[in-house]
């Protein structure tokens, strides 16, 4: 099965690293535009850097604060110029912040909506219009499995993450008569650079001397499949869902997490 994206342009968000830019090589690779965002123009370079050669003049990256709406807009135009049309929208920008209840301050929980729910709403009523008139568009909402399983301590990510789960609901709904279809992806365990910075964090500070690949093991340890996910599997699994095979699939919110999500 050979899943392709050619004459289709992608914008994915949180793209200069870790699911975001596995994305942007599986995608590219599929034939399709990219235009990979982040805030860090630096980052973006070093990311594009890994695309190959063959692949590279289909990308162009755009730095971008997706949790400032004038950044959003200001991007969405700066796409629209450059490949003339969006055809699919990945929300993937967003960090793992957790604490609990009675620490989280008005101004972290307006920090964490504003990049995780408020950047997604306002980049699909960018594309929105011409997906409506093109009567063709795929949008993808990265979440997480507490989304569904929320637990103890998980704020403030897995409230906007579920919230960005009950938005993905209400766009594959209206999107439906129109040929947009709109699915969430939820990250378990997924090697990431978050872990990498765990680790490193863990080392620094004399807690471990482990291998890097040993502290993967042990966090993956626990998956039922006995193993962390690869970014490449996700990245698959998501261009999937955005090519014409996937023409049959909305306003479902699909695990990856290799069966740790207590809730199907």
């Amino acid at each position: 099965m050979d899943v392709r994206l050619d004459g289709r342009s992608a914008i994915i968000t949180g793209a200069s690293k870790g699911l975001g830019l596995a994305m942007a090589q599986t995608f590219a690779a599929s034939g399709a535009e990219v235009a990979m965002l982040a805030r860090a123009e630096a980052g973006l370079q070093a990311a594009l850097e890994t695309i190959p050669p063959a692949d590279r003049g289909r990308v162009a990256t755009f730095a971008c604060d997706v949790s400032r709406a004038e950044d959003v807009g200001r991007t969405f135009e700066a796409v629209t110029a450059r490949f003339g049309k969006v055809d699919i929208l990945i929300n993937n920008a967003g960090q793992s912040r957790a604490q609990a209840f009675d620490t989280i301050t008005d101004d972290i929980w307006q920090e964490d909506l504003d990049l995780k729910l408020f950047a997604a709403i306002r980049f699909t009523r960018l594309v929105w219009p011409g997906m409506k008139e093109r009567k063709w568009g795929r949008i993808i909402n990265v979440l997480n499995i507490g989304a569904k399983a929320p637990r103890a301590g998980g704020a403030p990510t897995v409230v906007s993450r579920a919230a960005g789960m009950a938005l993905m609901k209400v766009l594959s709904q209206e999107g439906a008569p129109h040929n947009i279809l709109v699915n969430g992806m939820l990250v378990g365990i997924i090697v990431s650079d978050q872990w990498a910075r765990r680790h490193e964090a863990q080392v620094s500070s004399g807690k471990s001397n482990e291998p890097f690949e040993s502290f993967l093991a042990k966090m993956g340890a626990g998956v039922p499949l006995g193993r962390m996910g690869k970014p490449e599997e996700f990245a698959a699994m998501a261009c999937l869902l955005c090519s014409e095979l996937g023409g049959f699939t909305t306003g479902t919110a699909i695990n990856m997490d290799g069966g740790a999500s207590p809730v199907v």
